[in-house]
């Protein structure tokens, strides 16, 4: 599989801004069809940085509620998020990604 379709996005969160500083952890959007070994090389090849370990986190969709007033009436309709896969990686001591900076 290609590198750029298994690498979905990186998460800019304030908890992985907080693991990226304390843990040298990023946080990555990955397709759900890909596994740890597929992540660790595209991971490497993207950003040049040796990974020590991969985490993999299957999340569920959720089904959400929604009220729309509309002409006096109140519409009230229901829909799923999709389910995604989410990639932490540990990179080993003297790695870094700079996601804020544009490397991405």
């Amino acid at each position: 599989m290609d590198i750029s379709k298994i690498i979905l996005g990186p998460l800019l969160t304030e908890k992985s801004a907080a693991l990226s500083q304390a843990h040298n952890k990023y946080a990555f959007k990955v397709t759900k069809n890909s596994n740890k070994t597929m992540i660790k090389n595209a991971i490497e090849k993207r950003f040049k940085v040796k990974v020590q370990k991969v985490s993999t986190i299957n999340v569920k969709g959720k089904t959400k509620n929604m009220s729309v007033k509309s002409g006096g009436h109140v519409l009230r309709t229901s829909g799923k998020r999709s389910s995604w896969k989410k990639a932490l990686v540990t990179l080993k001591k003297d790695h870094k990604i700079d996601l804020v900076g544009g490397e991405y």
